[in-house]
């Protein structure tokens, strides 16, 4: 079985195209160029899908707006400014044909040589959508790599009874060893969702093969009546590591973690008091640590963290591991670089010594949250981050951030809301995925946005290229 899709420009609008017939049925192709026409969302009063002008794909440019620091931007004193402003490749995700409740980007991706893989969802309940997608910052090109709803629903995957599928990709989208990607689903709305009277079961980790477009459910609903909105997949060891999280009828209440076996398709561990948004692994041990969510901890009597270790499949007590909401990939000298939600520092933590340290003071305006960051493969100097993943970031000008950890200085590398919002009317808002290149040189970032539209908030969700001038990322 497979399903892939790709963009073709026709009759002046980018279409979604299906290449595959699934046991003689075509399934996930869009409407025809002219049913887009004229097709209005009567909350938002936008056309469905988002187009940008002249019927592009992917637009670039270079803007002295990109540092600039607008006018009503509160940024704080001694942040510095970029001098070069950077090339920028802006895209739609085109799967969004149709007004959702709330299209929005909510897990993390990842970067693979010229390639971006993310994820989207329609926030829709009890039937929701969720996206996986691939960009090709060398081609140009966006593909659609699997729409959930549309698989499980062709493919004999919905068992009688069952009126629900995920309306988001709350977890991170990883590629393993075997050149899968790997991720997990998370309910739409909590209300009449995941319940009994929708025969809800559980939620899947999924694999979709970017190469040929097979798509594969790894483990049917691993915990029973459980989303799994937290992940990070272990490549090299094919540990895939989720956080659940209760559905509405579930027995079990608590917040599980769970390693999986994804080449095996076995359970390797199963505990209360998991994480619930992200953990930091150690790709030199394959060890990955946590806290458990904070309203657990009374439960449970524990303020502390945990370690699993997957060559003895235990878990321990390891008090220094801080509230994880944001962490990079674990640097050449052991170090893991992060983010507790809505606090002001950036934390480090040594996976030798299982020490965590204070690195320093990382916002440059309003806004704290950080759901992603990323360090620099190459030099292992910056990282880059964007506060305000919730919304909120327009206040502040919609900042890129630069953090030198030789000189503890934080540098905006391009300002993204004036811009975009006058040259195509897109407000880019917060981020919940974001992810560097090999070589460190492009940062990908998939943005919660709104276009013009006389209601507030998020509507629509895009996908930049970040094209770092090397004279503002090399030592």
């Amino acid at each position: 079985m497979s399903q892939l899709f790709f963009i073709k420009k026709f009759a002046g609008a980018a279409l979604l195209l299906c290449s595959v017939v699934n046991n003689g049925t075509l399934y996930g192709q869009s409407p025809s160029a002219s049913a887009y026409k004229g097709w209005k969302d009567a909350r938002f009063q936008l056309e469905w899908p988002p187009r940008l002008p002249d019927g592009k794909m992917v637009v670039s440019d270079v803007s002295p707006l990109f540092i600039q620091k607008p006018a009503t931007a509160n940024i704080a004193e001694g942040v510095l400014i970029a001098k070069i402003a950077p090339r920028i490749d802006f895209v739609y995700l085109p799967g969004q044909t149709y007004p959702g409740k709330l299209w929005s980007v909510w897990g993390d991706g990842t970067a693979v040589a010229s390639k971006y893989y993310t994820s989207i969802g329609d926030h829709n309940a009890p039937r929701g959508e969720a996206q996986v997608y691939e960009y090709d910052a060398r081609t140009k090109q966006i593909r659609l790599l699997i729409s959930v709803r549309k698989y499980l629903e062709h493919s004999g995957r919905m068992p009688a009874g069952m009126d629900y599928t995920p309306g988001k990709i709350h977890g991170r989208v990883d590629m393993g060893s075997d050149g899968w990607l790997y991720f997990s689903t998370h309910r739409g709305s909590t209300n009449d969702n995941t319940t009994d009277k929708r025969g809800y079961k559980g939620d899947h980790i999924y694999r979709v093969n970017p190469v040929n477009g097979n798509i594969e459910i790894v483990a049917t609903y691993p915990v029973s009546k459980h989303t799994i909105p937290a992940s990070v997949l272990d490549p090299a060891r094919m540990i895939f590591y989720g956080g659940t999280n209760p559905g509405n009828d579930a027995a079990d209440k608590n917040i599980n973690f769970i390693a999986y076996d994804v080449k095996n398709r076995k359970m390797l561990k199963q505990a209360p008091d998991g994480f619930d948004r992200y953990a930091i692994w150690s790709a030199r041990t394959g060890c990955i640590y946590w806290k458990g969510a904070k309203k657990d901890r009374a439960k449970y009597n524990y303020d502390g963290g945990y370690k699993y270790d997957p060559a003895t499949n235990q878990i321990q007590r390891v008090q220094n591991v801080p509230n994880v909401r944001a962490s990079t990939r674990e640097s050449s000298k052991g170090i893991v670089y992060g983010f507790t939600q809505d606090e002001n520092n950036i934390w480090a933590f040594d996976t030798k010594t299982e020490k965590l340290t204070t690195v320093g003071p990382a916002m440059v305006g309003l806004h704290s949250y950080v759901t992603s960051v990323d360090l620099d493969p190459l030099t292992e100097r910056y990282l880059y981050y964007v506060p305000g993943a919730h919304g909120g970031a327009e206040v502040d000008g919609t900042p890129v951030i630069q953090y030198d950890l030789k000189t503890k200085s934080r540098k905006i590398i391009a300002f993204m809301s004036v811009f975009y919002k006058e040259k195509y009317g897109f407000t880019p808002d917060g981020t919940f995925s974001s992810a560097l290149s090999p070589d460190g040189s492009i940062l990908y970032i998939t943005w919660n946005g709104s276009r013009k539209s006389p209601v507030k908030g998020w509507n629509t969700v895009a996908v930049t290229a970040i094209h770092i001038p090397a004279r503002e990322r090399l030592p």
